[in-house]
Order: structure tokens, then sequence, then C-alpha cells
């Protein structure tokens, strides 16, 4: 059976313009899915459209912000009586890099809208009528700052911990229903924002960084397994996620402290 006719036609894409976001699109137009794209960017959805396009994929695109209250009904309005049968949440990273008072309230509330309202509201809305269709799948990337709060990094951590609890709570309900859900927590990943986030702190570039070709296949491979699959990582998380209060501890202050260095290099450089 193939993907199309296991979950439905079409597949939502948020992020869809570039890095992972378009790595699942040129995945699943490989399937024979069609493909709904949504990005802020008009001009990077029309060049990824292009891409789809030329390869014989069936592509619609979406220019919408999704830190708007309304992205949600814009992008409904968007798919219009198309049947969604894949939900991909791929948009959310964090390009702000900053502790959390340095910053104006405003730029957390939107990414904070990103990653838990909108994503919500997307699966509340397509949820439903995969619900009454009885089969369909969501996949809604993670990373793995979602097992504990990090330095300069309190608001991301903690919308990704809401993803994470979130998707587990929607496999539960949803397996019922014949309806796939599955988080796909991240390490270092090769997309444009990444990159841009390491310039900005001048952190080099890493040696094994996933591909997003590889994440996207793996995703859609372990999507009947849900809830979760972790990146990288064996059953042995107490890297990711210590449980007890000094080794939290420690991994907060040992982040902070590589973070403090990175800084201090880069004043002197």
């Amino acid at each position: 059976m193939d993907l199309a006719e296991k979950y439905g036609p079409w597949v939502l894409i948020t992020g869809g313009s570039d890095g992972i976001g378009l790595a699942f699109a040129h995945r699943l137009a490989d399937e024979g899915m069609k493909l709904i794209l949504v990005g802020r960017s008009e001009t990077k959805l029309a060049a990824a459209a292009a891409e789809l396009q030329a390869k014989g994929a069936e592509c619609v695109t979406a220019s919408v912000d999704l830190a708007a209250p309304d992205a949600c009904q814009q992008i409904a309005s968007a798919v219009g009586n198309r049947e969604v049968g894949l939900l991909v949440t791929n948009a959310g990273a964090d390009s702000i890099n900053a502790r959390f008072l340095d910053q104006d309230i405003a730029e957390w509330d939107v990414l904070a809208t990103i990653n838990i309202n909108t994503t919500m509201r997307l699966a509340h809305h397509f949820g439903r009528a995969m619900r009454i269709r009885q089969r369909g799948g969501m996949i809604l990337i993670s990373s793995g700052a979602c097992y504990g709060g990090m330095f300069g990094l309190s608001v991301y951590c903690a919308s990704k911990g809401f993803v994470l609890n979130f998707a587990e709570g929607l496999w539960a309900e949803l397996r019922h229903d014949h309806v796939d859900v599955l988080t796909m927590v991240l390490g270092q990943t090769d997309t444009p924002s990444y990159r841009a986030t390491l310039e900005k702190s001048g952190q080099p570039l890493p040696e094994n960084w996933a591909r997003p070709q590889d994440v996207a296949g793996t995703a859609l491979a372990q999507l009947p397994h849900g809830p979760i699959f972790n990146w990288g990582q064996t059953s042995d998380l107490a890297g990711y996620a210590p449980n007890s209060p000094d080794a939290r501890r420690a991994k907060i202050e040992y982040i902070e402290k590589m973070m403090d260095d990175l800084t201090l290099r880069k004043e002197e450089a």
C-alpha cells in the first residue's frame, strides 16, 4: 500500500519551502502524493514549487505567517476541500538565541505561537477530518531541546516540550481511529535556519549532522510506529533527559558554560 492510499492524497507541510520541509516534499512527491507547502516567503515557496512541479508533482503553496492568530484559518482556506491525509508541522526554529529577559516579549510570543498554538490548531482542524475518515497521519517535528531547559533557549525548549507531550497524547487518542502520530525528535540537522543560528553564535558547522533527506525518509518509515522517534538515539536517553535534580542541574550548567565560552571566543575574534 502506498502512502497516498494509506493516508490520503494530499500532504500539508509547514515550513515547506526549504530544509527539512522541502526534503519531505520531494520524498512524498516521489511517493505520488500531492503537496501543499506553507511558508512565509512567497519567493522561496515559488522556487520550491517550481522544483517539485518540474518532476511532475502537483503542488500548491500558501504564504502564511504562522505566528498570526488566524494562521490556521488562513491555511484551511488555502486547502479548501482537498483531503489532507498527512500533516507535517516543521516550522518553528529558534533564530533568536538570546536570554529570555534580553528580548522584547513580542519575540517570544512569535516563537511560542508557532510551536504551540498554530501546531495545536492545525492538528485539531485536520485531525478531526482524519478521525471521520478513519485514516491519516501527523508528523510533528521536534528537537532534543524538548527534554529540558537550556541556557539561551528557554522558550524554545518549553515549546518543544509541548510538542513532545502533545504528540504522545494525540497518539494515545488517535491510534484508536487509525490515525498515526509521530514526533520526530532531532539533533543537529543541516538546515538553512540552523546554519544561520550557528553563524550568529560563532559556532563551527558540525561534522556529523543529519541530512534533511535522511530525516524525512526516517520519519515516514517510523510514522506507523509512533509516538516518538529520537534521531541518533537508542533506548538510553540519559544524556538527553536526566531526571534527578543534580543531573538536570549539571546539564543546564554545562550548556550555560559552553554558551558563555562561545560568546567569549566570538568577542575575542
